[in-house]
């Protein structure tokens, strides 16, 4: 399944003023029009994330066809904001475990955590609308359509969906190398959400200062690191280990 794709002014104003999950916007540099104006406007309002690029990039965008300085990729999936997506979770179970992904930048290691998630029985992703990597069709591709079987949140801050799950007290653990304690000695029995850094710089500062729970997994060869997603895997195993013994 691929992104839905829309150019020209009044396709993407009218995309904006519906309300559609739209992931980015390419606007062309150094144009002056009103309906860009509205558009760029708009999308601050909705915490759209706008590049702006030069003619040859919306060109190729939109295959040459009349995009008017203005390209724009819808969603290819619905979102759910955070306070429904704890109310259905609690509903169903007295220990959800949910994803939150600080600001990862790669689509692949996005779908690949998705898919684990889905396969684990996490309860719901939570990403960030700017400065994380779009849901797009590597995203679906990635996850092998696991990504429709799960509910996916886009938050503004990283730090009020903490405070707000403290509120519910749900366990927020840190995946982090900052930690002397291994993931193994964190007790998974109860709500949590884990916090999986970005591939360069892991869980971010602000983050890494709220999480109650900051835990490692071995590293036992020369490689220091290693690829987010599959630390992540890892780490939902030991939480299915330890929920199902």
């Amino acid at each position: 399944m691929k992104t839905s794709e829309i150019y020209g002014i009044k396709p993407t104003l009218e995309a904006l003023h519906a309300n559609q999950t739209i992931d980015k916007i390419f606007v062309q540099k150094n144009i002056k029009n009103e309906g860009l104006k509205e558009i760029i406007h708009l999308a601050s309002e909705q915490h759209i994330a706008v590049s702006y690029v030069p003619v040859e990039k919306l060109n190729k965008l939109s295959k040459n066809n009349n995009h008017q300085g203005v390209f724009a990729k819808i969603s290819p999936i619905s979102y759910v904001n955070i306070e429904d997506l704890l109310e259905n979770s609690f509903s169903k179970k007295e220990d959800p475990f949910f994803i939150i992904l600080d600001e990862l930048s790669d689509v692949r290691n996005v779908g690949a955590i998705i898919r684990t998630a889905e396969c684990t029985n996490v309860d719901g992703i939570i990403t960030l609308k700017q400065g994380g990597a779009a849901i797009n069709d590597q995203t679906v591709k990635t996850s092998t359509g696991a990504i429709f079987n799960i509910p996916i949140c886009k938050v503004d801050h990283i730090k009020d969906v903490l405070f707000y799950m403290d509120s519910y007290q749900i366990q927020t653990v840190a995946a982090t190398e900052k930690t002397d304690q291994s993931v193994y000695e964190v007790d998974f029995n109860k709500p949590t959400a884990l916090i999986m850094g970005s591939e360069g710089k892991g869980v971010s500062k602000n983050a890494l200062q709220m999480a109650k729970v900051k835990a490692k997994l071995p590293m036992l060869g020369e490689t220091s690191s290693l690829n987010v997603s599959v630390a992540c895997g890892a780490i939902l195993y030991e939480m299915v280990r330890q929920r199902q013994s």
